[in-house]
């Protein structure tokens, strides 16, 4: 066996590969927040539509390189924290969040549609939601039913109940185009959040597979 060889057994037979996988799937929600903190400032009228979309292509592009690393990494490991589809699906679902985010920056640029209040609960919830599930995979090599716990709570951020109220307010007031574009923007982020749920429940049916 070669000398590379052997160092990566030991780092498999060790545990550190499971640290590894998670730090890249930690990259990956990393890239989808730094696109939440995108989309929440574009709600805030911080930035202008097009802007938003410009950087929202870059924030992408290193979410798809870091979700390759992973994947890559995946193909030559013998172990992992969790079962490799259950992996495989956290880091595909995370990928999701990030393509629903950028789906909203690229529309809200195509509707002209820039400010807008009714986003911000949405996206507040969507944040809180996307730094739970960090937490769960942070503690996923060392504290797994922990970890489950936590992706749990990824869940209960209240984005679903956010979105209701957004829309339910948005369609009492008369109906505008804007109004529409709006309601059409919402779609997006509550799409998202089915997406970061479907992540945590594979973080946490990876650890009832695997510990149960």
């Amino acid at each position: 066996m070669t000398p590379t060889r052997l160092s990566h057994l030991f780092r498999e037979l060790s545990g550190r590969n499971d640290q590894v996988l998670a730090g890249l799937v930690l990259d990956q929600l990393s890239a989808a927040a730094d696109g939440v903190a995108l989309a929440s400032a574009l709600a805030r009228g911080e930035l202008p539509p097009a802007l938003a979309r410009s950087r929202i292509g870059e924030i992408e592009h290193e979410g798809d390189a870091r979700r390759a690393s992973l994947v890559a990494q995946l193909r030559c490991s013998v172990s992992s924290p969790i079962d490799r589809e259950d992996l495989f699906r956290l880091s595909r679902s995370v990928d999701d969040v990030l393509d629903a985010v950028r789906d909203f920056i690229r529309e809200a640029d195509l509707f002209a549609l820039g400010g807008q209040d009714a986003f911000l609960p949405v996206l507040a919830a969507l944040t809180q939601g996307v730094g739970e599930l960090g937490d769960a995979v942070r503690l996923l090599p060392r504290s797994p039913r922990q970890a489950a716990e936590h992706a749990l709570q990824a869940k209960k951020q209240g984005l679903r109940t956010a979105y209701q109220h957004a829309v339910s307010a948005l369609l009492a007031r008369p109906l505008t185009a804007d109004t529409m574009k709006a309601t059409l923007l919402l779609c997006r982020l509550d799409t998202a959040g089915v997406h970061l749920a479907t992540a945590a429940d594979a973080l946490a049916d990876g650890v009832v597979k695997r510990f149960q």
